[in-house]
């Protein structure tokens, strides 16, 4: 359990998340999925600074029968050609109390299995999204966080140990701190 590893979170952290009302919403389709401008930089510095790069992601909509499976594969698929991803670990459960599972975000089920079957060390890791659950998921599994700002509607429940307005930035800020674990200061 010696390797660390930086978990992504998908929509917007890797690519643009559709807005409605001030709520991020997932692509509905590949032509629809964009990448960030400065996502395969960050990739490509972590991996070369020995990170396991993991996409953690919650995609409800399959479960809840409003997006098919396969559609989200696709994106995975086109996602991992583009970057170097490592692994995918996805929640197709429905939420809303309706299935309760372990992986949902905010529960740190995806990151504690990647860590398990990887050989992961939580300790040593960094969860990266743009919502409050990214951030409760990292603290669960025992990660420091980092908050992408998105000037969404929604508050934060837990303070993230830093913050940065992109993935690029986010790494830069990973790459700066890997080594001390300092925490954000009230």
């Amino acid at each position: 359990m010696n390797r660390k590893a930086v978990f992504l979170d998908r929509d917007g952290v890797i690519n643009r998340a559709l807005e409605h009302e001030g709520k991020p919403y997932p692509p509905r389709s590949l032509k629809e999925f964009e990448i960030l401008p400065g996502v395969a930089e960050a990739c490509r510095k972590l991996k070369a600074a020995g990170f396991c790069l993991v996409v953690a992601t919650n995609q409800p909509d399959v479960g809840r029968g409003t997006l098919e499976q396969r559609t989200v594969e696709a994106i995975h698929g086109f996602m991992q050609r583009e970057l170097p991803i490592d692994r995918v670990e996805v929640c197709y459960h429905a939420g809303r109390g309706e299935s309760p599972c372990d992986c949902r975000k905010p529960r740190p089920g995806m990151l504690l299995r990647a860590a398990r079957e990887l050989g992961l060390n939580l300790a040593e890791s960094w969860m990266v999204g743009d919502r409050w659950r990214d951030v409760d998921c990292g603290r669960a599994a025992g990660c420091r966080t980092v908050f992408i700002e998105r000037g969404y509607v929604e508050e934060l429940r837990q303070r993230p140990d830093f913050r940065a307005g992109s993935l690029l930035e986010a790494a830069e800020t990973i790459l700066k701190n890997d080594e001390s674990p300092t925490r954000e200061r009230a």
